[in-house]
């Protein structure tokens, strides 16, 4: 890892390096919080969290080789050296933000309320046709997960694609501090994390956070159909540039026809030509990432057809609209997590599904005093979506299912209080032939209902 020797890291993070002098010049391959690996040449990141202490591995991983650790505690006759910090939550932040600049790559930060996942998959695998990208995995987008992604980068790394969570005001500021994107791309500013944001106005002002470190002469790439978005119309002194299915936007899409489970096809416009192309997953909302990935192409010199390749070479990942083929039936795992808005855009591409189309839906987290509302919400578009069954679980999917079936009678609707309840009786609710999207924030653990359809 470039640069990293305990010594420029202990100055990175402001601690106190306590060891052998002659360790001091070592550089540290590896950075981790999990003490199963942390093996030889690693920096083991003591985390304090709710229910283990990472101080108590300390021990357990010089024993397994370890170069060093970072604790908040003093000491006495550890075996490896160690550097001393107030928080070594904070340390790791200041760490990545020194080995980032280190590295001296192109950053592209991806934030927004809905999709940016799937935003983050399509801009690597645009940028992957001529570049050596490292990306974000798995829900790492956070203030340590951010971090441990910086540090999985490596010198042959041409380029970090970054995705970037809040759910306060100040995270995205801290984040960006880390990251300092030379791309900002914001996917949308829908009803999330309601509870500390209030309304869609403080969720605007907290994702916007992300401009506070852009690198100056950086460009935002924003979703121009977005009414908040939309409002943004510099930054830093530069014109966004903007994307969407308006033909105002500089990079716009038309021509847009659904083509069941294997994908939606459509035009894309941009001022070096147009082209079409098939997004291998489906869903109206696939269309924004596209457009998304085009624009950030295009920034780092892509020609239209390395992009229409990238965008084509697109695989999706497992909780976010996966498919899968199990006892005669198609199951769409679009589990990770849930808003108003995915749950929307799911139930539209769910209509496109051939055989008995079956959602099953849980509660949706984080949405403050008008949750109730937001579950009729989705409910009364579920009983307009053209599905033929509708099954909830959860206490606030209560509000989804009566909102359904007050919207339309004719539509089955099925309600269980709980997860399990639900999987007890799913057999008798499911038969082949039918498309099966199952949906609910992560809280709900509506993988297990994944798993349960698959046996």
């Amino acid at each position: 890892m470039k640069n990293l020797t305990l010594e420029h890291i202990a100055r990175a993070c402001g601690g106190t390096y306590i060891g052998a002098e002659d360790k001091k010049e070592a550089c540290v391959d590896n950075i981790s919080t999990d003490s199963r690996q942390a093996g030889k040449g690693t920096l083991f990141v003591a985390i304090k969290g709710a229910r283990v202490d990472g101080h108590n591995f300390i021990p357990q991983v010089a024993e397994q080789g370890a170069l060093a650790a970072l604790s908040e505690r003093e000491l006495p006759d550890c075996p490896i050296p160690y550097i001393r910090v107030e928080s070594t939550l904070q340390a790791v932040k200041d760490i990545a933000e020194y080995y980032l600049e280190q590295l001296k790559i192109p950053v592209v930060g991806i934030t927004g309320s809905v999709g940016k996942t799937s935003t983050k998959e399509m801009i690597a695998a645009v940028l992957a046709q001529k570049y050596n990208v490292l990306k974000t995995l798995g829900n790492f987008n956070n203030e340590l997960g951010l971090p441990l992604t910086v540090f999985r980068l490596r010198e042959e790394h041409e380029i970090a694609v970054l995705e970037m969570g809040i759910n306060h005001f100040g995270e995205m500021h801290r984040l960006a501090k880390i990251a300092k994107p030379d791309t900002c791309v914001i996917t949308n500013i829908g009803y999330c994390h309601l509870e500390n944001l209030i309304d869609r106005d403080g969720v605007l002002r907290a994702k916007t956070e992300i401009f506070d470190h852009m690198k100056t002469g950086g460009t935002a790439i924003l979703n121009g159909d977005d009414d908040k978005l939309a409002t943004v119309k510099e930054v830093h002194g530069r014109k966004a540039v903007y994307f969407g299915l308006n033909p105002e936007n500089e990079i716009y899409a038309d021509e847009i026809e659904p083509r069941g489970l294997k994908g939606i096809s459509c035009r894309i416009h941009t001022a070096e030509g147009s082209f079409s192309v098939l997004v291998p997953i489906p869903g109206r909302h696939m269309v924004y990432n596209a457009l998304a990935g085009t624009a950030v192409g295009l920034q780092y010199g892509l020609t239209l057809e390395q992009i229409q390749k990238g965008i084509e070479s697109l695989q999706s990942l497992s909780g976010r609209f996966h498919i899968i083929e199990a006892n005669g039936m198609t199951i769409v795992d679009d589990c990770y997590n849930a808003n108003p808005m995915s749950m929307k855009a799911s139930l539209d591409v769910l209509k496109d599904a051939l055989g008995r189309k079956v959602a099953i839906l849980g509660d949706m987290g984080e949405l403050g005093e008008n949750e109730a509302a937001l579950h009729a919400e989705v409910g009364k578009h579920a009983a307009h979506s053209g599905i033929d069954c509708l099954i909830c679980a959860g206490t606030l999917s209560e509000h989804m299912a009566q909102a359904a079936k007050e919207a339309n009678p004719e539509l089955r609707v099925i309600r269980y209080a709980q997860r399990e309840e639900l999987v007890e009786h799913l057999k008798e609710l499911v038969k082949p032939g039918d498309t099966v999207l199952v949906k609910a924030s992560h809280a709900m653990q509506f993988e297990k209902i994944v798993e349960a359809l698959q046996k």
